[in-house]
Formats: structure tokens, sequence, C-alpha cells
């Protein structure tokens, strides 16, 4: 590495050519990102369970799905860890939860003795990590994760039901408006479990109390037409293996393995399976990966190109009411299947891009002003009180998954100064609610900052971590938000750089944390923050002298699993870091070299620290 900082203006420019070429390759032939989700131990133990519960049924074919059975086991043996356990991920680290469900379908399928001593390693593991009690408190009050796992182990015969906690799934006939207020055991988007998974404890193990019994039967056939209703076409909800997978063994076990909703559901597992026998933890995140690198490149795509992109992102937003979660129009998902749901990162994340695609000076025409104004409208409706953003519905606040977090905040004012500086919202009265949002949402930001300066996100995390959190990428992210609105220099913002230069790495790069190995995302994510901030600090450079030395040694497509979807469940995206680095480096272009264009909306000219009348 060299020690002149900043590196040359000819290596940066270099090294930016490669990384954003990398990326431009990586379309599809419809012109925008689609990327690829690491394939994932759940995923398969759960997509293999599925199947043999519908497979054994007396109604079944006891053959349809062998060879989907068998290269699933198959693959979970051959990509079992040291110490017997498996990580959600081949990358991850073992954990309880992944354990317990792989372990559990060697007990389902009848394969012990096959793969003698893959089970006798896994259980070994088990003892030693504290089997059902060790769940149960991985988890908490949450049971979006423990009830499924454990409902799974009863299903294959290792876990008493008693052990499974019964779920209200006739509470899922409540209309949505008063969920909230009901407080449903599990976070928003988990419905679909609410109900095929207490319908299977129910049927396996119903109350004692017969008047109880009898009502909650009542709620049977009602809960399975609406479940039969929030069905994606696909049949996939969320478009995830593990909550399709659990749906649909639930049901089969309660005898209704010919109910349409478990036959969708057996279908999405088939079309997603991997050619190596596995199941990836989702099927893409197309939307989130074409925005993600929209606002990281700079001058590129070609003019032609964008407005490809530009209609294929404006096609993904959400025009009706959500039939699964029953968001406002306005909103965009993560994926462009319909499976996905309207969420408050990849919103904020297409009107970003739908604006770096027009560019400063453009004039936004009448259709594509009225999709951002319907955008920032679902915004302003889904902040919560205390002035953050949570992920999906306003107003839950019982989960940790459901609360605000200050990555989804930061992400949300970042795309509301965009509209307003652009003069979206063009009613007064809108302009002012949204400058409303913004200082509420920094107000929320002082509320939520730690002691050490740092913020921690949601929907992200480091294996490796204290508690699997990410300050790292928290922190950047919030960071992010300050900078857009030119007030790095307010205390929050200087403790926040402050943190972020104390736990650099002695190599120059980032992990999630303190003392953790550096990673390219981590780094690209926290060098393109540090650049220039404060004044005299070389952190930044630093870090790109990293970054760059990861490009030259073809090492910046590696990825790292710091994806962390549903509840503690694990995932890396292939493009992450190459989106990550073209960002950071392009930032450091920008600096160095004069290059043009304003870089994923970065607003490094000066801003006021309010916004104008």
């Amino acid at each position: 590495m060299t020690d002149r900082l900043p590196p040359t203006a000819d290596r940066i420019e270099r090294c930016y050519a490669r990384a954003a070429q990398t990326l431009l390759s990586e379309r599809n032939a419809a012109g925008h990102w689609e990327g690829e989700l690491s394939t994932s131990a759940l995923s398969t133990a759960t997509a293999v369970m599925a199947l043999h519960m519908v497979q054994s049924r007396p109604t079944g074919n006891s053959t349809e799905f062998q060879s989907l059975i068998d290269g699933g086991l198959n693959w979970l043996a051959d990509h079992q860890n040291a110490d017997g356990g498996w990580g959600d991920t081949v990358k991850s680290l073992s954990n309880i939860s992944t354990t317990m469900l792989a372990h559990a379908v060697f007990h389902a399928t009848e394969t012990v003795e096959r793969f003698s001593t893959v089970v006798a390693v896994a259980q070994d593991y088990l003892d030693l990590a504290g089997g059902v009690p060790a769940v149960k408190a991985r988890y908490g009050k949450d049971r979006t994760f423990s009830v499924p796992i454990l409902t799974h182990c009863a299903l294959a015969g290792i876990v008493d039901w008693e052990e499974v906690a019964p779920l209200p799934f006739e509470l899922a006939c409540v209309p949505p408006q008063f969920y909230k207020t009901i407080r449903l055991p599990v976070v928003s988007y988990a419905l679909p479990a609410l109900i095929a998974i207490g319908q299977a404890r129910f049927h396996h193990r119903p109350p004692r109390f017969w008047p109880l019994r009898g009502l909650r039967r009542l709620a049977i056939s009602r809960s399975l037409k609406l479940l039969e209703r929030i069905q994606p076409t696909s049949g996939g909800f969320l478009e995830a293996a593990p909550l399709t997978s659990f749906v649909a063994m639930s049901l089969a076990s309660c005898g209704l393995e010919s109910h349409p909703v478990v036959e969708r559901a057996v279908q999405f597992l088939v079309d997603s399976v991997q050619p190596d026998g596995s199941w990836p933890i989702d099927t893409n995140l197309a939307t989130w990966t074409t925005t993600l690198s929209v606002n990281a490149l700079d001058d590129e795509p070609s003019e032609p190109e964008r407005a490809q992109i530009r209609a294929w992102l404006l096609g993904q937003q959400y025009r009706e009411v959500h039939p699964y979660t029953n968001a406002d129009p306005g909103g965009w998902a993560w994926t462009d299947l319909p499976g996905g749901v309207p969420d408050a990162d990849d919103t904020p994340g297409a009107i970003l891009a739908l604006l770096k695609l027009r560019g400063d000076d453009d004039e936004i025409p009448a259709a594509e002003a009225e999709s951002l104004n319907a955008a920032i409208v679902w915004l302003l409706d889904l902040q919560n009180r205390d002035g953050g953003w949570p992920t999906f519905c306003r107003g839950w606040g019982a989960l940790p998954f459901d609360r605000s977090a200050p990555d989804l905040t930061a992400h949300c004012i970042r795309a509301c100064r965009a509209c307003y500086e652009r003069g979206v919202p063009a009613e007064p009265r809108l302009l002012d609610r949204t400058k409303s949002a913004i200082e509420r949402g920094f107000r929320y930001f002082a509320t939520t900052q730690r002691e050490n300066g740092s913020w921690l996100p949601l929907w992200f995390g480091n294996q490796f971590a204290q508690d699997d959190e990410n300050p790292v990428y928290g922190t950047a992210r919030v960071l992010a938000a300050y900078r857009d609105m030119g007030m790095m220099d307010t205390s929050e913002a200087k403790r926040g750089l402050k943190w972020l230069e104390s736990v650099q790495n002695r190599d120059g790069g980032w992990g999630g944390d303190r003392g953790i190995a550096s990673s390219v995302e981590e780094t690209a994510l926290a060098s393109e923050i540090m650049l220039g901030q404060p004044p005299g600090s070389d952190g930044g450079w630093r870090g790109i002298a990293w970054l760059l030395d990861a490009v030259e040694r073809d090492q910046f497509t590696e990825t790292t699993p710091i994806g962390f979807y549903f509840a503690k469940l694990w995932y890396f995206e292939r493009l992450y870091p190459i989106i990550f680095t073209v960002a950071a480096l392009g930032h450091a272009r920008e600096l160095v070299c004069g290059a043009p264009g304003d870089h994923g909306n970065r607003a490094e000219r000066p801003v006021s620290h309010s916004l104008p009348d």
C-alpha cells in the first residue's frame, strides 16, 4: 500500500473505471441489475422439510420431490461446518437456529443412518449450544422465528409440541388497522407464519379447554381464505424460501397438502432450487441492487440506458393498496417479483435513483413528478411519532423489526431532502410537512446515538461483532444524511466521525466494529463518509487506499455476510462489494480528479442546516 495520501488521480481513475465496468457488466438483458443472493442452509433445510411433508402425506406422490429432497440433504451434508453446526450461508458461523433446522430434517426424512456422522456431530453441537432453551433465549419475546424453528423440529419428531408456543391465528381475521392495537406476537410481515404455524400448533396440540377449542376452530376457514388472498402469484411469501416453506409444511401437517396455498408454495420451491441442490434466502433483490448501482455510479450508464432503467424503476412502484400489508400506493419493494412488500429502505433508494437518472438540470416530466410526489407522501405517512422510520408499518413497536431504525431514517431523510430541493412535492403544505419530517428525523438521531457516538442499523449486522451488530454500517448510513444536509459540523456528526475513525483497522480498512477484520463492504461505506472529514484526517484516504489495493488484486468482489434479514438470519449479495466500492471510489475520484456528476445526490455543494423556505 502506498504511503502517499490521497492516492494519485491516475490510480483512482484507473481503479474506479475497472470497478464501474465490472458493475455495468452485471446488468441483465433488460438493462437493470438483478444480483445474486447467497445460498442458504436455513432455506435448504426448510425447503426440504416442506417438500417432504407434502410428499409423505397419504394423498401425495411418495417420490414426486425425492430428487429435490435428496439434493438438499446432500448439500447440507457437504456444507456442515467443522464444529458440527450450520450457518445461514456458506461463509457464516454456525448458529443454534440453522443447526436445529438442518439436524431436524435428517430425522424427518428418516436418513439418520445414511448421514450418521453428520447427524451425530450436529447433535453434539446442539448439546453444547443449549438446544431448545437456547433457541427461545435467542429471540426473546419475538416469536417470529423461534416458533417456526420449533414447529419444524416438532414436525420432525425431535421436539415436543408443548415446547411450541401457540400462535393466535384467529387474530389474522381482525381488520388490519387493528393489528398494532392487538400487539401480534410476530412482526408485521410474518402474517402467513402466524396463520399457518398457528393452525399447525392448534391441530397437533389443541387447547384442553373445549369452548376455546371450538372458538378457535371457527377461525380456521376464514384465516385460510385470508392466507390464500395475500399469497403472491409466484407462490412465495416475500419471495423467501423459509417463510414459504414454513407455511407449506405447517398446512401439510394439518392434512391440507392439496390446499391451493400449499400447491403454489411448493411450486415456488420447485422453481427456486439452485443447480447444486440448495435454496437461496430470497429470489432476488433486483430493485434494491438497481437503485444502489444507479446511485453509486457517476456519469454512467448512457442516456438511452438511463431511460430504460428509469422506465423499469417507475414500473416497480406500487400503484394500489398492497394486498399483504395494506400499505398505501407509492412505495417500492426490494424486488420486481410479486412477493415483494414496499418498505422504507427501497422506497428512498428508488427516489434517489430516479432523481440521479434525471440529473440536476433536467426537467422532471409531470408523470414522473407525480410518482415522486406519491413516494414522498408514502414516506411521510410512514414516519413514526418518535421521528424515525420503521420498515413496513407505522405505529408497530412491540418487536424490534417493526420499530424505527436509524439506517432507514437516514435513507428517508436523504430522499426527502433531494426531492425537496427539486421542488417535489410542489404543494406548499407537503413541502412544509417534508421539512418538518426531516427535522423530526434529526431529533430522532440525537436520541438514538449511542454514548460512544455510533448508531446501530436494523437490517445489517456483522457475525463477529457483539450481539451480531454492525455499528460501522449504521453510523456510515446515518452520517450520509448529515452530509447531504450540510450538517457535518454538528456535535452528533462529529461524534459519529470520531467513532468511525477510532475503529478503523491498522490496515486502513473497517469491519463491523472495533477489532473486526476489514471487509470490502464496510471499508467502502466508511471511507466514503470519512473522505475529507474532519479537516486534516487521513482516515478516509487510508480506506480508499485499502480499496484500491483490493481492486488491483482483484479482491473487491469478495463478499461478506453483512446482510441481516428477518430475525437474525444472514445473507450476502454478490453485488454489494462491487456497488459499495464504485460508490466510494467515485466519491474519491470526484474530490481528486474533479470528475463530473453529482455522484448519487451526495450534495457536496454547501447546504444550509435547515431546508429553504
